[in-house]
C-alpha cells in the first residue's frame, strides 16, 4: 500500500515560490496497475518523482508498506523496492546490457538468467546481452532494457514517467504488451504509469487525474475511461480550475 497524505511541493522560479503539488492525498493499493493522467504541466511527473525520492516534498507524508518514507533517500526507497523509469532512459557508455542487469538484480546473474529478463521485454537476448548501453541503441530498445532492469530488481512499486516518450509505433505496441504482461503476472507488484495514451489508460485498474497540482478524479479505469475519452474532458477540467 502506498499512501500520500497532504503532499505539497513548490519550487522557486525567478524569486517566486510556485506551488506545483497542492495538498494531494491518495491511497494506492497493492497489485494494481495505476495510470496517472491529466493536462500538461499539472504536476503528474513531479508527483511521481516525489514518490521515488527524486524530489523532496515541501510538506506531507508518504507511507509505503506501513513505513513512513517521507525523509528517506532515493537509495533507501530503492532498497525498499521502489523503482523509477525516466522518460528518457539513461545511457551508460562502456557498460554492457548484462552488466546493467546484474547491477539491477544486485547479484551475479548468469547469462541465461539475464537473457530471460530480455526475453520478457521482447528482445532477442543473443543480439543484446553483450551490447553497450549507449547511443547505438534506439529509444525503444533502451526503454525495454530499462524495464528489464525493473524486472530483474523485482520491485514492489514500479513507476514509469511517460514511457511512450521518444519511441516509434512498433516499440509502443511492444511496450503495451509488456505492460499487459506485467499487469497480469502473478507477482506482488504495483505499477504506476504517467501517461496520456489511451491504450495505456485502457489497461489500468485505476486512473488518477491530476490538474493544477490537485487530484480531480480517482476511480476504477473502466468507470472513468469513457469520460476521459469524451474529447473535452481535459479542457473542461482546466476551465473549472481557472
Amino acid at each position: 500500500m502506498l499512501e500520500l497524505k497532504n503532499i505539497e511541493f513548490s519550487a522557486v522560479d525567478d524569486g517566486n515560490n510556485i506551488g506545483i503539488i497542492k495538498n494531494i492525498s491518495l491511497e494506492l493499493g497493492d497489485n494494481k496497475f495505476i495510470a496517472i493522467t491529466g493536462p500538461n504541466g499539472g504536476g503528474k511527473s513531479s508527483l511521481a518523482k516525489i514518490i521515488a525520492g527524486i524530489y523532496k516534498n515541501t510538506s506531507g507524508q508518504i507511507i509505503f508498506d506501513g513505513v513512513d518514507i517521507t525523509d528517506k533517500s532515493i537509495t533507501d526507497r530503492a532498497r525498499m523496492g521502489i523503482g523509477f523509469v525516466f522518460q528518457q532512459p539513461v545511457r551508460f557508455k562502456g557498460m554492457t546490457v548484462v552488466d546493467l542487469l546484474r547491477i539491477a538484480a544486485g547479484k551475479n546473474l548468469s547469462v541465461s538468467e539475464a537473457c530471460e529478463y530480455l526475453s520478457e521485454v521482447g528482445l532477442c537476448a543473443k543480439d543484446y546481452i553483450d551490447r553497450e548501453v549507449n547511443a547505438s541503441l534506439s529509444g525503444g530498445e533502451l526503454k525495454r532494457i530499462e524495464i528489464a532492469t525493473i524486472l530483474a530488481r523485482d520491485v514492489k512499486l514500479a513507476i514509469f514517467d511517460e514511457p511512450e516518450a521518444g519511441i516509434d509505433l512498433w516499440s509502443f505496441n511492444n511496450l503495451i504488451r509488456i505492460f499487459e504482461k506485467m499487469r497480469d503476472a502473478d507477482k506482488n507488484r504495483t505499477i504506476i504509469v504517467i501517461s496520456h495514451q489511451e491504450r495505456i489508460l485502457n489497461i489500468a485498474d485505476e486512473i488518477v487525474v491530476i490538474a493544477d497540482g490537485n487530484v480531480v478524479k480517482h476511480e476504477e479505469g473502466a468507470k472513468i475511461l469513457p469520460e476521459l475519452m469524451g474529447g473535452d474532458y481535459m479542457k473542461n477540467i482546466c476551465k473549472k480550475l481557472d
